[in-house]
């Protein structure tokens, strides 16, 4: 963790929660990975992203472009497309909008962190609007985004449907809910025997749990069959002695389907979509829609003994069965 005069200071002046949280954000926003929050959180914070965001941003040279839009976003809504640049983030060229975001920590925009900051400040702060210029085919547009934190409605665990001759399943950001793996179960007993299963996790950004995970490739395995490795660093770390553990997934009795499955992922899928995509091409399934979120690892909870601050930080290394890091598989176009 990078541990800057400017860090250093701001950690020495902590003397209450407030300014243990401020400090806690900003030491976690240093290590410039969307995986790693604090639990607690002011309403004028930036968006967790890709939860809260819309746009995925990439550099390219000093250009910061448009990879990825949301589906059903405010920011497709508003005509933004993947191959936009990002030039400005209110009055401020996005460079150096960039460049600001990291200047009060005594860091620089350099490698991941610049894409990092500019995904954040595209995604906005949770009090206000975003206020953001792209230039495209369309032209220069400046234009006014709510932020996700805006409207958010309740939605059913999942939404089914049948497309052509498949079933389709899509989760809707509820990959830890408790009432997922009942919503799966009933709508695979609407499947046809050898109908093929269409598992949409395009808009799973905010991870889940294995139970989860397992309740649903469940269906798809006769045989227990490994869906994703663990690597543990810190135990390496503290010991010398390294330690990997292969996942398993089991038969579910009585669930069971042997139709083709497929899966889609997008920039929106995170942490548990990505692992259930690694598990299901573990089993054999394609998966498709190109890179998703890149999240590293599994995330577990640190809880402060003073204050009861929780900072959710990665501590596992997750690869696929075949050795890949999960970050870095990609699925089929």
């Amino acid at each position: 963790m990078p541990m800057t005069p400017q860090l250093r200071a701001e950690a020495e002046a902590v003397s209450d929660n407030r300014s243990l949280l401020r400090y806690a954000e900003h030491a976690l926003t240093a290590l410039a990975d969307h995986h790693a929050i604090t639990g607690r959180s002011f309403s004028d914070d930036w968006a967790i992203v890709p939860t809260y965001g819309d746009l995925w941003i990439e550099t390219s040279g000093s250009n910061y472009f448009v990879t990825a839009v949301r589906a059903g976003s405010p920011a497709e809504a508003a005509g933004v497309r993947p191959g936009d640049r990002l030039t400005a983030v209110g009055d401020a060229p996005t460079a150096d909008a960039v460049a600001a975001f990291w200047s009060p920590l005594g860091l620089t925009a350099e490698g991941e962190r610049a894409p990092y900051a500019a995904r954040v400040l595209a995604a906005g702060r949770r009090d206000r609007p975003r206020d953001l210029t792209f230039s495209g085919p369309a032209g220069t547009r400046r234009l006014t985004l709510p932020n996700l934190y805006v409207g958010a409605a309740d939605r059913p665990p999942l939404d089914v449907r049948t497309d052509r001759d498949a079933l389709v399943i899509r989760f809707n950001d509820s990959l830890g809910q408790n009432g997922t793996v009942a919503a799966f179960d009933a709508a695979m007993t609407t499947a046809q025997p050898g109908q093929p299963v269409v598992i949409d996790l395009t808009d799973t950004p905010s991870g889940g749990n294995t139970v989860v995970a397992r309740a649903v490739m469940g269906w798809f395995v006769s045989a227990a069959t490994g869906y994703q490795v663990h690597n543990l660093p810190s135990e390496e770390r503290e010991t010398g002695i390294p330690r990997q553990w292969v996942e398993q997934v089991l038969p579910r009795p009585g669930k069971h389907h042997d139709g083709p499955v497929s899966v889609r992922v997008s920039r929106w899928t995170g942490s548990m979509g990505e692992g259930l995509a690694i598990g299901f091409d573990a089993l054999g399934a394609r998966v498709t829609g190109g890179p998703m979120a890149g999240l590293r690892g599994a995330v577990s909870d640190l809880i402060l003994p003073r204050s009861g601050l929780t900072l959710k930080l990665p501590t596992e290394r997750l690869y696929t069965v075949s050795g890949t890091p999960r970050e870095a598989f990609v699925p089929a176009p």
